[in-house]
């Protein structure tokens, strides 16, 4: 339990906490009262030490007229009257310089924290449906133009992350439904029944435990999606050809069950990267590779970088059914499946969420990397991905 902050003034001598630009002007006015008072005294004393200072000895006369004190008492009364003017006309410049100096002091700290409330009021208006506009803050690379900056770069993360957000939920939404309703539809049908046999609750468990590992794969991969969708961290050093050939493990075994021809080549390939979406990705392709071939068709890999090139690269090419050169990058839509599409349900729909390429061309796009797909003439697909390649200092 925290104790409430005592106060050591009386509530009505405390005052509520000066803005920045109250604070600056004060600063500027105070500086120059004090800069100011120092110049006027130090004048003051140098004009009175300057008038009334006793005459040097050799310009005083050796004979006085009688008229000489009163010339000394009047000159005296003149000295004092110009002296004490001089104080009174100093003091209210003093005040006159001091006020212009409060004036332009504000005004200036209002140009200068002018970035400030920019950034201020984008903060209040930045809602989902704003986090697209920008600051784009002008003026020298200073302190505050920095600050703008990164209010700029913090609202770009922000709205990638609600963007990746609302169409996680709204895929979600919509492909959840499928194994939902089978779920439901296999309890009811059962329950329906007068006297379920053990061989009816079986068979309803078991779509029930089909269509819940469905709905689980699906949410996993709606998962990668969304983070692949946003920036990536978490960089390390690592070679493209040992990533793709621990992915080949998963899939050799399934790609035998189809009998299929596996030509492999992987040379060093270097690259600097965040390495559980890269080995997702590079998974996914494999999979997608083995399970739209033809049985017994090609499976072929390559790993490369190019001489002197600034990319890690990587080419999976297989066997299938032809597929139009016009409809190749549709397949890299999330829950596009060729023919068996969300759209068209007239085929069975083959295993998968239809999220495999996605999540490929999610994690390249977050690596800043590129994608090539290519229907090959005799069926199949060529895909090839470039990465950002490891510098010199990090491939040694």
């Amino acid at each position: 339990m925290t104790t409430p902050k005592r106060h050591l003034l009386p509530e009505w001598l405390r005052h509520p906490p000066l803005t920045i630009r109250t604070r600056l002007t004060l600063t500027f006015a105070a500086l120059f009262t004090v800069g100011g008072t120092v110049l006027l005294f130090a004048l003051t004393a140098a004009f009175y030490r300057a008038i009334f200072q006793p005459l040097p000895r050799r310009l005083v006369p050796s004979q006085l007229d009688p008229d000489h004190d009163h010339i000394v008492g009047l000159s005296d009364q003149i000295r004092d009257a110009a002296a004490s003017h001089l104080l009174r006309d100093a003091v209210l410049l003093l005040l006159l310089v001091v006020t212009v100096s409060a004036l332009l002091g504000w005004w200036i700290a209002g140009r200068m924290l002018r970035p400030i409330a920019a950034v201020t009021a984008a903060a209040r208006r930045a809602t989902d449906a704003t986090l697209h506009e920008r600051l784009n803050l002008s003026g020298p690379p200073d302190e505050l133009k920095e600050l703008g900056d990164t209010f700029d770069e913090m609202l770009e993360r922000l709205d990638t992350a609600f963007a990746a957000q609302r169409r996680f939920v709204a895929n979600a939404s919509h492909e959840l439904r499928t194994p939902l309703a089978v779920t439901r539809t296999a309890v009811e049908v059962t329950l329906a029944k007068p006297a379920p046999t053990d061989s009816q609750w079986r068979t309803m468990a078991q779509d029930v435990a089909h269509s819940t590992e469905k709905a689980q794969r699906l949410i996993e991969a709606l998962l990668v999606l969304a983070r692949s969708e946003q920036r990536v961290t978490d960089l390390e050093d690592d070679d493209l050809a040992d990533i793709t050939a621990e992915a080949l493990d998963r899939v050799t075994t399934r790609a035998r069950a189809h009998g299929l021809r596996l030509v492999t080549d992987l040379a060093p390939a270097p690259l600097r990267g965040n390495l559980a979406l890269l080995d997702i990705a590079v998974t996914n392709l494999l999979e997608n590779a083995v399970k739209y071939n033809t049985d017994g068709g090609l499976l072929q890999v390559t790993t490369r970088r190019p001489e002197a090139g600034a990319w890690a690269e990587l080419t999976v090419l297989n066997d299938g059914p032809p597929l139009a050169a016009g409809t190749v990058y549709q397949l890299f839509e999330p829950f596009h499946r060729g023919e068996h599409t969300r759209l068209t349900a007239t085929a069975p729909t083959p295993d998968g969420a239809g999220l495999g390429l996605s999540i490929v061309r999610a994690v390249t796009q977050a690596h800043h990397g590129r994608l090539r797909a290519l229907a090959r003439p005799e069926g199949g697909l060529a895909v090839t991905i470039q990465l950002p390649a490891a510098g010199p200092e990090s491939s040694h």
